[in-house]
């Protein structure tokens, strides 16, 4: 009887896989360090995009308040009643059938003028536009029979615009002269040219700048 002595060699059964290989943890931090960079950059990305949109939606709001808002002042003066005689456009003028009313200050202007509130509401009226603390309002009235303007705290009101800084009005007597921000007690006739200044939101608007009827 023979007897084999030595190792045995065991086979493994497991089939393998060719190019069978596994992560190591520096490949894995690698990773995780480009897709944190990725998602940085698309928030970021996000982000600046949404804060482009609201600054263009600022501006556009901004440049629709400017051009309303305008609009308005230059429709209020173009359809300023001027009277029947040039000495008629502010108040004491007493010689024709229909007077004029313009008046101003530093901060404010009034002034006699067709306006149209809506389809069915309107007319001519006595209309004042005032800076009132950081807001620019415009009040109106019906012209006073006896041609005395009533107090504007408790007139019909409607604010123009917000955040006010500034509102300055100059007139011209005529075109040549300098502009004055003052208005003379005995010099009542109407101006040549009517400039109004508007500071809002820490950026002045284009100086709106408008011929008077005469």
């Amino acid at each position: 009887m023979k007897h084999y002595s030595g190792s045995v060699t065991r086979v493994s059964t497991r089939p393998q896989r060719v190019g069978e290989t596994g992560f190591t943890l520096v490949e894995v931090m690698v990773a995780i360090a480009i897709l944190s960079l990725i998602m940085l950059t698309t928030v970021t990305a996000l982000r600046t995009l949404g804060n482009t949109q609201a600054t263009i939606e600022r501006l556009t709001n901004r440049v629709d308040e400017v051009r309303s808002v305008s609009t308005f002042l230059r429709d209020l003066l173009e359809s300023a009643v001027v009277g029947s005689a040039p000495q008629e456009f502010a108040l004491g003028a007493s010689s024709g059938s229909e007077h004029g009313h313009f008046v101003f200050g530093e901060d404010f202007i009034e002034l006699k003028t067709t306006i149209l509130f809506g389809e069915r509401y309107g007319g001519s009226y006595l209309v004042r536009v005032a800076k009132e603390g950081a807001q620019l309002v415009l009040r109106w009235q019906e012209p006073p029979a006896d041609r005395i303007v009533q107090q504007w705290a408790d007139k019909p009101s409607r604010v123009m615009v917000e955040n006010l800084e500034e509102f300055t009005v100059a007139t011209r007597k005529e075109y040549a002269m300098e502009w004055s921000g003052l208005q003379s007690k005995d010099d009542l006739s109407a101006p040549a040219l009517v400039r109004l200044r508007v500071k809002s939101a820490g950026r002045y608007w284009p100086d709106l700048i408008l011929q008077m009827q005469r």
